[in-house]
């Protein structure tokens, strides 16, 4: 049997609009515009909204000021993630990094870290190397200023209304051991609870 013009032009059009039906209309959106997208969960513009207000804080502060050799150096200590999502935390960090370099406030040292790991490897053999053929040793230099941190998240619901705060928070410590500057910056987001939820 022939195929007619009928015959084919269904399947193609059932494909059509099978098709057009399951296609994404993406666009860009700003990080912390009004059509983001807002869950309860963690998200980027939490992290944005609390790394403006420590940047804001923390250089106000004036704490970074008081070293003598200018900009401070600034060591990461450990932020620690105490949300049930897992997160990465320099979503928050690297922001405030960011700002803080281009401030000419602090440079932040990438060739230290806990436990001896290093942001940035090659960085750090390339400061060994260095010392290790220099004729003249040098003390290094240490940081003067080590950043460290926690996000804690709490949850509530009363009814059919949940509610979840997410508490950010940090600690400039000097190399005295003194906390020389702290924040902290709490976000709040209710919802209505489904049919099904917690």
């Amino acid at each position: 049997m022939k195929p007619t013009y009928y015959s084919l032009l269904l399947p193609v059009s059932a494909l059509l609009m099978i098709s057009g039906g399951c296609a994404t209309h993406t666009r860009y959106v700003e990080t912390t515009g009004p059509r983001t997208i807002v869950t309860t969960d963690i998200n980027i513009q939490d992290f944005s909204y609390a790394a403006e207000d420590m940047i804001k804080s923390l250089l106000a502060s004036g704490s970074l000021d008081k070293t003598q050799i200018q900009p401070a150096m600034l060591a990461i200590s450990r932020i620690v993630n105490n949300t049930t999502q897992q997160i990465d935390t320099d979503l928050l960090i690297k922001k405030i990094r960011v700002a803080l370099n281009q401030s000419g406030k602090a440079l932040t040292t990438t060739t230290m870290g806990i436990g001896g790991i290093a942001e940035d490897p090659l960085a750090q053999g390339i400061q060994q190397e260095k010392e290790f053929y220099t004729d003249k040793k040098e003390p290094q230099r240490m940081p003067d200023f080590t950043l460290s941190g926690k996000i804690i998240e709490k949850r509530d619901r009363q009814n059919e209304v949940r509610q979840v705060t997410y508490a950010f928070q940090l600690s400039l410590t000097n190399n005295d051991g003194l906390a020389v500057w702290e924040d902290e910056k709490e976000i709040s987001k209710q919802s209505k609870r489904g049919v099904i939820g917690w």
